[in-house]
């Protein structure tokens, strides 16, 4: 329901019946009048476009589920919620998607592929910030304990009270469109207040709810057979990269830039599921960590992407309730609207992979994040959001997320993450190394001398300065070991410095990370409603339902059928889905008895892109277009190489409808008719 335009009708109402009530002109009262009808018809067809949406939702989602899409996990104990099964066609998509994700981002821009565990320590998770801030707020029901996300109990009961009172007053309307205009900014006392204000009970007993506290999305387990070790399922797949920095540029012969790439799952413990594949507890992203000197974010390829149009939808529009713009990428990184050209370039290059993979591009936009979203430490954040039947879903998240990450598990781990970058001018500078007395550190320390002396060996030039000055100044300074974790007091007389001079010619810097992030279901999610589509089929009342995936995602890339039921023909089709299927294609045969246009739906109904029809022993077959049904003979022995051509996109329909002759109808593989 649109809040707005309701709260809109009210208040013209109220306007026409006030003017009646006071005898106003008949003139004014019509112009009123005329007003409030505009503003019904408005409203009747904004409701009749969300029950429209709702039903196509439901028709997409039961195509899916009737043709194993997706199934419920563990359906047959009752499920769980926020869990899935892919099942062979659309784990055969989700497959397709990160393949072509691995060629379009790894491969094409050389990055470094790393595979993580899933089980992360504490530790690493602490510095990262999640353990103390990766939260919803979550309410309880009093009486049974069940859990709630308080932000969505809020938003069911408003848009419920608006939907079953259209005659609400318009002060009471315009509060809840309000609330729900703040949900993401509320705290949890502002959402406290709320569920008080509004009278909220929990949605299933009417039970009172708990005050909102948050609540870790994380899943702990402990890690070893004493649980010693607290772990955490991890909520994303970022850190494995940055603990792995120093090996990373290590490898990469210690250049920057360079890029980081992982793919695998990721956990986060929803409160209260809901939408579908959109919202789940276990999921896959596909990740890319891109290290860059914070002084020079220019990209080498940026010129490839530069000419680029599509939707931006800046933080000034969003503030100026404006729509998003079509803007060339190049103009938006030059006037700043885009902060720097590295993160200019993986947006432009997440627009190419989205599109290619069958993502309506006028459905398709790029979000700024507002001030209250961007984190302290970021310089600039975008979201990929798609537009679906549950509106626009942030499929995609491009972060220049500065120095932060590094910089906090350099301070958690005491290991330096860094690089270097040559100086413009050689300069002389000074080192200090401290100098132990051995005698009387052995004397105090006794067994743990060697770990004393190897901590100190392991000091900064700066930290020696510090230690000698708290040594002059105060007597004693503090040792720490980082490999035992123990804390040793020195004293006076056991540490002094030495200084010397070195010419230097490079210098050391943290790194600032250009982050991408791809949830993959989602995108998966959206690619399916995009490429939904529905035709007449032969008799002109069923209603066919079919995919229009482009090859390089559809699940299978070619059937292959039997005309009719005869040895040779079946043969022949079986010769041909082996050689398919060598060529490194996924086939489907069918060579059974129904008729050939049944055959077609079934398979346009899973998204095969092309069918192969045998209707003679030799001399050629018919090859078949799904989104346009045209036909065309192709001879046997090259059809093998025109659909690797097809299914790779290194031909389109319109190439191989060039090359070879159409298909005629007396050739008896028209989809109206049934088999002889």
């Amino acid at each position: 329901m649109d809040v707005d335009l309701e709260a809109a009708v009210v208040r013209q109402g109220d306007l026409v019946r006030a003017l009646k009530e006071q005898s106003a002109p008949k003139q004014e009262i019509d112009a009123a009048v005329t007003v409030l009808k505009d503003l019904k018809v408005k409203l009747a067809a904004k409701e009749a476009a969300s029950a429209q949406v709702k039903n196509f939702r439901e028709t997409v989602t039961n195509v899916l589920k009737r043709r194993l899409f997706f199934v419920k996990s563990f359906k047959i104990y009752g499920g769980v919620a926020g869990l899935f099964d892919y099942g062979p066609p659309g784990s055969a998509v989700k497959d397709n998607v990160l393949s072509f994700w691995h060629q379009h981002f790894v491969v094409y821009d050389d990055l470094l592929k790393v595979d993580c565990p899933c089980l992360t320590p504490e530790a690493v998770l602490k510095a990262s910030g999640h353990v103390d801030r990766f939260t919803d707020l979550m309410v309880k029901d009093v009486k049974l304990g069940d859990c709630y996300r308080a932000d969505h109990v809020v938003k069911d009961f408003v848009k419920d009270a608006l939907e079953k009172d259209p005659r609400m007053p318009a002060a009471q309307k315009e509060d809840y469109a309000r609330t729900l205009a703040s949900l993401d900014d509320f705290t949890a006392d502002e959402l406290g207040a709320k569920i008080k204000e509004y009278g909220i009970k929990a949605p299933d007993s009417k039970n009172d709810l708990s005050e909102p506290f948050p609540f870790n999305l994380m899943f702990a387990t402990p890690i070893g057979p004493a649980g010693l070790l607290q772990g955490y399922l991890r909520p994303e797949t970022a850190q494995g990269m940055f603990v792995n920095f120093n090996e990373l540029l290590l490898y990469n012969g210690g250049k920057l830039p360079f890029g980081a790439a992982q793919v695998g799952q990721a956990f986060r413990n929803e409160i209260s599921p809901r939408q579908g594949l959109l919202r789940v507890r276990e999921f896959t992203l596909a990740e890319i960590e891109f290290f860059v000197d914070p002084v020079d974010k220019s990209h080498p390829r940026f010129g490839s992407v530069a000419d680029l149009e599509f939707f931006l939808f800046p933080r000034s529009q969003q503030v100026n309730m404006s729509a998003p713009l079509k803007v060339r990428l190049g103009d938006a990184v030059a006037q700043k609207i885009i902060d720097n050209e590295t993160l200019g370039y993986y947006i432009g290059r997440t627009y190419l992979f989205l599109t290619t993979l069958g993502i309506n591009k006028e459905r398709l936009r790029f979000r700024q994040h507002l001030a209250n979203e961007m984190a302290h430490y970021a310089a600039d954040c975008w979201d990929a959001e798609i537009e679906c039947s549950y509106g626009w879903i942030e499929c995609v998240g491009l972060a220049d997320r500065s120095a932060y990450d590094l910089e906090a598990h350099s301070a958690a781990s005491n290991t330096k993450l860094v690089a270097s970058r040559n100086l413009p001018e050689p300069i002389l500078v000074e080192e200090f190394r401290p100098v132990p007395n051995r005698k009387q550190i052995g004397i105090c320390f006794k067994a743990d001398q060697k770990l004393v002396l190897e901590s100190l060996e392991k000091l900064s030039s700066e930290e020696v300065v510090e230690m000698v000055a708290k040594l002059e100044s105060a007597g004693e300074a503090p040792l720490h070991s980082d490999s035992t974790d123990k804390t040793f007091t020195i004293k006076k007389g056991m540490v002094d410095k030495q200084v010397t001079k070195k010419t230097k010619d490079k210098e050391s810097f943290t790194p600032s990370v250009i982050e991408p992030s791809f949830g993959i279901g989602r995108i998966i999610y959206c690619l399916f409603e995009h490429c939904f589509d529905t035709r007449e089929g032969a008799d002109s009342v069923e209603q066919l339902n079919f995919f229009r995936f482009p090859p390089v995602v559809a699940p299978v890339k070619c059937s292959v059928f039997s005309l009719v039921q005869n040895a040779g023909l079946d043969e022949l089709a079986q010769s041909i889905s082996v050689e398919l299927r060598r060529a490194g294609l996924a086939v489907k045969t069918d060579i059974t008895g129904r008729s050939i246009g049944k055959r077609y739906a079934r398979t346009d109904e899973i998204g095969i892109p092309f069918a192969i029809t045998v209707d003679s022993s030799e001399g050629g077959v018919t090859v078949r277009d799904r989104d346009s049904k045209e036909q065309i003979r192709v001879p046997v022995e090259q059809v093998t190489q025109l659909l690797t051509d097809l299914s790779a996109g290194n031909k389109k329909w319109k190439d191989a409808r060039c090359a070879y002759p159409a298909h005629t109808s007396s050739d008896k593989t028209d989809e109206d008719k049934t088999d002889e």
